[in-house]
């Protein structure tokens, strides 16, 4: 059986040379290598924006490494760009002509505003997020502004400011002082400013970015066991945070790796700009950027799916989980989701999404073992690269895997952060519903319902013919009702004559 075909995309970007190396599995990308360099092109730069000959040195070095992987992809499948610093660099061609030779591939230098439009499909092509979205990516030397709608960029700019380019600048003694941040902010709202109404006017619904300074950030909050949502709040304790390290080489923040710390003060001065110049509440990481919206417009057919939706399917047909049952389960969910919408504060959110994920998936461990099928779909979901699902995502979607039957560990529940716990209750007792509701698999229509809540006490009314025709779906139902116990709920039938037609 043959294998897809490689694709390589390879950033050759202010601070860090990037290699990403994927392949179509079930009509997903699957990510065979990631090789990233820091090479701090930016650093190299002089007053006359001449790049230094250590700083090509550097480069090329790099180049060299990625040049041996690209010997096993196709050339049309290979993609290379060149950001903010070559077009900066008024001695560029230099580097651009050796880099080519060293690679065998032709180097595209894009402009700011092609680099926006790319990261922009990065994040419209791995995003869960809502279509109309205000997408920030800060680099090494600068930083892009796309607001966009589903696939289209509607407003694009490339400002020259960058964490590398800030922190050589105004970070040059490498102390964190109140001034330095000042002056950082000061220069940084100075070349937003006026961006600001030409945005606003567009508006959007989320705020997304895939940019190393945020990653950093999401891996501290995440290192603090917080939902990786980043508020203008959490950034200004970072910056106090910083000052009382005093000096860059003293940074000691749990969560921020040591390859990130020399730049990370001038990228949160940046993004601190940021939110107070455009007013914004909070942002989110998204898995996307430059890489992957070169990637992904190289791919055949990948706008015509959601990237959750193609991610689903992908997992599916790899673990062999039967489809036909998985929906019967999604359908059952909604339809105990929209009956005790009437009782419980149940709202269509991204937590639905991912109950109906679970829903999909809940039988991907049978693949391993029945036995411990849900550890082992729990595993599978929370460490599986599933693109368009963050890690905050993933833990809800495993806890649900793993609790979808038998002893319920509210400990898992208390853990994920996507949603507080007691909705996360209201969650896993649709889901389990749903699945002893769906037990026999042939079933072709599904009875309808109806549910009462008073308090912790949940009652099901259903037909008496189809109740008969199922006891051992009313044994699962009765036993239920001892598992909920220890979310403080119970659980009772009801039998009613069915509703006559006529």
């Amino acid at each position: 059986m043959s294998t897809s075909p490689l694709y390589a995309v390879i950033d050759l970007g202010s601070n860090s040379f990037h290699m990403l190396i994927t392949r179509l599995v079930a009509d997903s990308v699957q990510t065979v290598d990631k090789i990233k360099r820091k090479v701090r092109l930016a650093s190299g730069l002089d007053e006359q924006n001449i790049l230094s000959n250590e700083a090509m040195l550097r480069g090329l070095e790099c180049l060299n490494f990625f040049a041996e992987r690209l010997q096993d992809i196709p050339p049309e499948n290979v993609r290379v760009v060149a950001t903010a610093t070559l077009r900066l660099a008024e001695n560029s061609d230099d580097f651009l002509s050796k880099a080519e030779q060293v690679l065998g591939h032709k180097v595209a230098l894009l402009s700011g505003n092609q680099e926006a439009e790319i990261i922009y499909l990065g994040v419209a092509h791995t995003s869960s997020s809502e279509d109309r979205r205000l997408v920030i990516d800060i680099g090494g030397a600068s930083t892009e502004l796309i607001a966009g709608n589903a696939f289209e960029a509607i407003q694009v700019n490339s400002i020259n400011m960058g964490c590398v380019t800030f922190n050589d600048r105004y970070f040059t003694d490498g102390a964190l002082t109140k001034a330095n941040f000042i002056q950082t902010k000061a220069a940084a709202k100075l070349l937003l400013s006026p961006l600001v109404s030409d945005y606003t006017s567009i508006g959007w619904q989320s705020v997304l970015s895939g940019s190393g300074t945020v990653q950093a950030l999401a891996e501290i909050l995440r290192a603090n066991h917080q939902p990786a949502i980043i508020s203008l709040k959490f950034l200004y304790s970072l910056e106090q945070q910083l000052l009382k390290c005093e000096t860059i080489v003293d940074i000691d923040i749990k969560g921020l790796s040591l390859e990130r710390q020399p730049v990370f003060a001038s990228g949160l001065a940046i993004l601190i700009s940021i939110f107070e110049s455009f007013s914004l509440n909070e942002l989110q990481l998204s898995s996307g950027a430059l890489r992957e919206g070169l990637l992904y417009e190289m791919l055949p057919n990948m706008r015509q799916m959601t990237i959750r939706q193609r991610t689903v399917n992908s997992i599916a047909e790899r673990f062999h989980v039967d489809k036909n049952h998985a929906s019967k389960v999604s359908n059952q969910a909604q339809a105990i989701f929209d009956s005790f919408a009437n009782h419980w504060p149940l709202v269509k959110d991204n937590s639905f999404k991912l109950l109906l994920t679970s829903c999909a998936l809940h039988e991907v461990g049978l693949l391993l073992e029945f036995k411990h099928q849900q550890e082992h779909g729990a595993y599978i979901i929370k460490n599986a690269d599933l693109a368009g699902f963050d890690q905050v995502d993933k833990q809800l979607v495993a806890a649900l895997v793993r609790l979808q039957k038998s002893t319920i560990e509210t400990d898992l529940l208390k853990e994920q952060s996507v949603t507080n716990y007691p909705y996360a209750v209201y969650l896993l007792v649709i889901f389990r519903l749903a699945l002893i509701m769906c037990q026999r698999r042939t079933d072709d229509v599904l009875p309808e319902f109806d549910s009462a809540i008073k308090g912790g006490k949940i009652t099901i009314s259903l037909p008496k013919n189809w109740l008969k025709t199922h006891p051992l779906i009313i044994d699962e139902l009765t036993q239920e009702n001892e598992y909920l116990a220890a979310l403080n709920l119970s659980l009772e039938l009801n039998a009613v004559e069915p509703i006559d037609s006529e």
